[in-house]
């Protein structure tokens, strides 16, 4: 395979990859260290909605213990990961549910109490836009100005029907004023795609790309929507409801996704990484490498790379 055309590289990639952005910024790999501090949701708790979205199991993956403190679970983490990889540099990842939804004094301790820690090099903070009260983001500015932060923010579609449909409770304008609040505070936010949302076509996940284009983001993840066992997602799919997109067909959305993308945007995921205990389908996402592979196969293929159509938005 030739060398990649696109400017954001080291090797073949055609996109502004996560290990691009961390090697060229920090000088090489951080790790996720995933933190579970027991927050909830808004479309959980019943304030908004019940039951949380219909893919949503409310878990932090593997290794969390939500019953342990913060500075406790990062012990656990770092301990788990050194033992790996050595001695390296983390990421704190505040990633179950919805991590700004507490008093801002909770959340001030919770935060805080893993900076102090030599290895952590940032904290990224997995959030819905409609849970950013003033006092919140003041504390965000605050986190930013100590560490390197992430705030991740679920977008999912720009389609109103398909956030109706997945029980968001969350409209798309709601998003779009939280993330001008967000960005008017210079925060660095990472927006979340799912592809293969119920009654999505491949040009309703182009026209999200498209819209996310236009925000200009930091950075995106991308990823297949997955059904998780003991999900409502996964009642839906067993009655045949939900029928599900191919490797080849997620490879397709993703390089018409990818072009229009801004070249500066980091992607920060470009397939997901679901639960194998708990994965009903698609069961090709599990290979992550065969997803990858086929992603840069098809773009060499093509001759083409992230934002190449993005200035004839």
């Amino acid at each position: 395979m030739s060398r990649s055309p696109f400017p954001y590289s080291l090797d073949n990639k055609r996109y502004h990859t996560l290990n691009y952005h961390l090697r060229t910024v920090y000088g090489g790999k951080l790790y996720k260290a995933v933190i579970d501090c027991g927050f909830t949701c808004p479309n959980i708790d019943g304030t908004k909605g019940a039951g949380g979205c219909i893919f949503c199991d409310g878990g932090s993956g593997y290794f969390t213990d939500g019953s342990l403190s913060a500075p406790a679970q990062l012990e656990k983490e770092y301990a788990r990961i050194s033992a790996r990889y050595g001695e390296v540099p983390v990421i704190v990842y505040f990633q179950a549910n919805t991590n700004t939804y507490a008093p801002a004094e909770r959340l001030r301790e919770i935060f805080t109490s893993v900076l102090g820690y030599p290895c952590v090099k940032g904290i990224s903070i997995g959030t819905r836009a409609d849970c950013l009260p003033d006092d919140v983001l003041d504390l965000l500015c605050e986190l930013s100005e100590q560490t390197a932060l992430t705030v991740e923010l679920g977008m999912q579609t720009v389609h109103e029907e398909t956030l109706r449909l997945i029980n968001r409770c969350c409209t798309h304008g709601e998003f779009l004023a939280g993330y001008d609040r967000l960005k008017s505070r210079e925060l660095r936010t990472c927006l979340h795609i799912i592809n293969g949302l119920p009654n999505e076509t491949d040009e309703m996940m182009a026209e999200t790309a498209r819209k996310t284009a236009l925000l200009a983001p930091d950075a995106v993840k991308l990823q297949m929507l997955h059904v998780i066992r003991g999900t409502r997602l996964a009642e839906m799919y067993s009655r045949g409801d939900v029928p599900l997109l191919s490797r080849e067909q997620y490879i397709d959305v993703i390089v018409r996704q990818l072009e229009v993308l801004p070249p500066e945007t980091v992607i920060e995921r470009i397939t997901g990484d679901g639960d194998k205990r708990k994965l009903v389908a698609p069961m090709w996402s599990a290979d992550k490498i065969a997803v990858l592979g086929g992603i840069d196969r098809r773009l060499a293929e093509l001759d083409t790379w992230q934002g190449r159509l993005y200035n004839k938005l």
